[in-house]
């Protein structure tokens, strides 16, 4: 009896009559995707160029940070200095290219913070639901109705001006709003078919909740990350702006 293949499967019974190995997977199907994805590769490509600043400033910028030249103070920008310099002579295209990785190191750090806490409890909160879910969600309530940054001004004040409490303060006014992603997207995991098999089969809460149903609702909570990197960098601004955070070295 003849065989129907398609051209796809055609192509495929090739590859393996020829002995080639065919790597498949979810993580390279979602790399297939976005290569064919004209977008998410130009987006792939900035973020690229944004983290390269910032590991190897030294390597780009055309001098040091802190690099004073009173000779050349308010220049212009011209073609030595495409920015111009500042009051100390300071270029600052240079300045921008070293400001990035602390800029990258405080937004991804607290972000990751935020997530992990804030995930944790968001998790423990929908998986349980009950007097759990109404004792952490209502003072995650508390929590939001207190503007972020305010939060983090009060706690910044509080602790001190430092880059540590600087991270600190930002991760804290951010777990309220991961705490609420993930509690939902474990809730919604939480009653398809594969959690009660893997129930029935005997399996934990805690492999339950880490292994199975996380891992299952990474999607929201990805996209509110990535959007909270550029939140967490413009409250690291405003709160060294008022003497809470990274200072300028003169």
């Amino acid at each position: 009896m003849a065989k129907n293949l398609t051209p796809a499967m055609q192509k495929q019974e090739k590859k393996l009559k020829g002995g080639k190995k065919i790597r498949t997977g979810p993580w390279i199907d979602a790399w297939k995707r976005l290569l064919r994805n004209k977008a998410a590769m130009v987006s792939l490509g900035i973020i690229f160029i944004f983290v390269t600043l910032a590991i190897f400033p030294q390597y780009i910028a055309f001098q040091s940070y802190d690099e004073q030249n009173y000779g050349i103070a308010f220049t212009r920008p011209c073609k030595d200095y495409p920015l111009g310099t500042d009051q100390f002579g300071r270029d600052l295209l240079s300045r921008i290219i070293w400001g990035s990785r602390m800029s990258m190191f405080v937004g991804v750090t607290s972000i990751i913070f935020a997530l992990v806490v804030g995930g944790i409890i968001g998790a423990i909160a929908g998986f349980y639901g009950g007097k759990i879910d109404d004792w952490l969600m209502r003072f995650m309530d508390i929590l939001l109705a207190i503007p972020s940054m305010l939060l983090a001004i009060a706690i910044a004040a509080a602790l001190g001006g430092s880059l540590l409490n600087l991270m600190l303060a930002i991760s804290i006014s951010s777990i309220p709003a991961y705490a609420r992603v993930v509690r939902g997207s474990v809730m919604t995991v939480k009653s398809q078919d594969f959690v009660e098999a893997t129930r029935a089969v005997g399996a934990s809460n805690a492999r339950l909740i880490f292994r199975h149903m996380i891992p299952n609702a990474l999607a929201p909570i990805i996209v509110q990350a990535t959007l909270g990197i550029a939140s967490n960098i413009i409250c690291a601004c405003g709160l060294s702006y008022l003497g809470l955070g990274i200072q300028d070295r003169k």
